[in-house]
């Protein structure tokens, strides 16, 4: 295991970051012969755009495949660097899935990356944000209102069942959630926002 704290937070950076870069919903759908999910709805890489393609297995493979691919930064940093620098990684792991260098820092939204970087740092908290996202979806029939309400509340969610370190983590995670659903939270407010499988 390294050592040294300021390589170890370099590695899992850097790590973290080209691991939730990987662009599984673009691959799929390029695979599938969809084209480029970038030109139809929100322009995302992520499942809820794929789900746009009415191709639900898709949808479900990115959507698995982004989430394992949050859980794979976390074990592995875990692994070779130990547990706060696997922090670390969970957080450069959503970043590198909204931002991914390969695609000119245009990704995905990071909730199913988010949700992976929680399942493998705090699993508990992911099932808590699961069940808030479930309801939310029940009450609104939107994947925006759910995924902000449920990674919004991750933050609070660790402190009460882990600690302050992990809630520093859900804290940092959240923000870049929140911010890569800029536009959603417009149009949240404006009323205009469609339901789930609808729309951009």
């Amino acid at each position: 295991m390294i050592t040294d704290p300021s390589i170890g937070f370099l590695i899992a950076l850097v790590g973290g970051y080209l691991i939730g870069s990987i662009p599984f919903g673009l691959l799929l759908t390029q695979a599938a012969g969809l084209g480029d999910i970038r030109s139809i709805g929100s322009g995302s890489i992520g499942a809820t755009n794929v789900l746009r393609t009415g191709k639900k297995g898709l949808a479900a493979a990115t959507l698995l495949l982004d989430a394992l691919k949050g859980v794979a930064a976390v074990l592995l940093a875990r692994w070779v660097l130990g547990d706060e620098q696997a922090l670390v990684a969970g957080v450069a792991a959503v970043l590198g899935h909204t931002l991914p260098v390969w695609l000119g820092f245009r990704g995905g939204k990071g909730v199913a990356t988010a949700l992976g970087v929680s399942l493998a740092a705090m699993w508990p908290v992911a099932l808590a944000c699961g069940a808030v996202w479930l309801v939310m979806a029940k009450l609104t029939k939107m994947s925006s209102a759910s995924s902000l309400t449920a990674v919004i509340a991750a933050p609070v969610l660790a402190l009460v069942l882990v600690d302050s370190e992990h809630a520093i983590f859900a804290l940092l995670v959240a923000a870049l959630v929140v911010w890569r659903h800029d536009s959603n939270i417009r149009r949240l407010l404006a009323g205009t926002e469609p339901k789930i499988g609808q729309g951009r």
